[in-house]
């Protein structure tokens, strides 16, 4: 008898379904907690803890309708049979074009283009609340409608440009790979991601967002002289207009080699009213890139994309596991699903473990900042943020465990603050 690996994935995703909404349960009684944790009193004012605390737990109780929609979908999308029904309405609607249904790429296309529309017809109503109803009555949604169906039409349509060349090279892969495919999907995915990290901030962020020359003044030139004295290769420094879309703020880097860009959102400027508060958080950033940490994170991407590969050929021939969830035949892209779908429970150890070494990478970016001398302007610059994010104040430990990738401020300033009292 056959393994039922389809029954097995749909009571996993169950299990840890019910496993997730404990912590979140565990998340939502924190987020009630009526005051401030110790370590933030005196730090956070009790009217920014209060905005703080109606907007997580807004959120908290949109995330619980939305995660039971989520579940309840997948599980039926698996367990009726939805996927091999959409694939073969997909290949008789390939025929009605007067395509070759034959054709897996065309074939596979056609599918993909439905399971873009369904998603993005389930997912709609879910996006428009968040955004319209949650971000704007807690003043940090500042797009209009239009901006907002402009955006999702430019995704579709980007969508439309860069996913078929894409489908199609990995199919090609597959079907010619032979003994050496797993080495063939990962050498293509990772000279696709060098691609993707090149173009991205040349042509793709553009076309949401405007990045205009961060103004000469003082700012500029402490980041410069920053950047400099840690042989930084900054090449430029953008401002970008976050502000048009939300308030919620940001700062990254980016670029390969000697040829490095930072990137300050507008709202970060004008949450951080002093220009040391913003050169800490980019100290902070500067720590990433001193440390290796994206070098790192990198690497490791790249090793479990190369396992992943390595354990989806090994299953990709077996017609037992098409066969328990409802494939005749066997496909590349269904195929690619089905693995995904059946190392869920190692892909939750996966992400649990990078966020442990995430938030490992956070205290050393910290504290990196710290002996540059930024420790006031940093712990300022972090409780700046919080305020005008209105971040979670409490936090469960075990849900930050699980989910955050970056420790819980009072973790944060508790650490900034630890070597100044080693060293009294």
């Amino acid at each position: 008898m056959a393994f039922p690996f389809m029954e097995a994935v749909v009571c996993f995703m169950i299990l840890m379904y019910l496993f997730e909404s404990y912590l979140d349960l565990r998340q939502h009684a924190a987020l009630k907690l009526p005051t401030l944790p110790k370590t933030l009193e005196g730090v956070i004012s009790q009217e920014k803890f209060e905005k703080s605390r109606a907007y997580s737990l807004d959120k908290s109780n949109f995330h619980f309708v939305h995660e039971f929609f989520t579940i309840l979908m997948d599980s039926a999308i698996l367990f009726f049979g939805i996927l091999p029904w959409f694939w073969k309405k997909s290949g008789e609607f390939l025929v009605l074009a007067g395509l070759d249904a034959e054709n897996e790429i065309f074939h596979t296309l056609a599918f993909l283009a439905g399971v873009m529309f369904w998603s993005q017809i389930t997912d709609l109503p879910f996006s428009l609340y968040s955004t319209f109803v949650i971000e704007a009555s807690h003043g940090f949604n500042k797009q209009t409608i239009w901006l907002f169906f402009r955006d999702m039409i430019k995704g579709i349509a980007l969508a439309v440009v860069i996913g078929p060349p894409i489908v199609a090279a990995i199919i090609v892969i597959v079907q010619k790979g032979g003994p050496y495919l797993a080495i063939y999907l990962w050498g293509f995915m990772f000279v696709l991601s060098l691609v993707m990290m090149t173009l991205y901030p040349i042509l793709i962020a553009p076309l949401f967002n405007k990045f205009t020359p961060l103004p000469d003044g003082e700012l500029r030139a402490k980041i410069e002289s920053l950047a400099s004295s840690l042989k930084f290769p900054l090449k430029k420094l953008f401002v970008v207009d976050g502000s048009t879309r939300s308030s919620h703020s940001n700062a990254y880097m980016y670029g390969f080699f000697n040829n490095k860009r930072i990137v300050l959102y507008d709202t970060l400027l004008q949450q951080c009213k002093k220009d040391e508060e913003v050169v800490a958080v980019i100290a902070h950033e500067l720590g990433h890139w001193k440390l290796n940490h994206t070098m790192y994170s990198f690497i490791a991407v790249q090793i479990l994309t190369f396992l992943q590969f390595g354990g989806y050929i090994l299953v990709r021939n077996s017609k037992d596991l098409f066969q328990s969830f409802g494939f005749d035949t066997q496909p590349v892209l269904i195929g690619l699903i089905i693995f995904q779908h059946t190392v869920i429970p190692l892909q939750h150890l996966v992400s649990f473990g990078l966020n442990l070494v995430s938030r490992s990478f956070e205290f050393q970016a910290d504290a990196f900042a710290k002996k540059l001398g930024y420790s006031l302007a940093l712990r300022a610059g972090l409780v700046k943020l919080q305020e005008e994010n209105l971040s979670a104040m409490n936090t469960d430990p075990w849900y930050s465990a699980y989910h955050y990738s970056h420790p819980p401020l009072v973790e944060r300033l508790a650490a900034l603050d630890e070597p100044d009292k080693k060293a009294d």
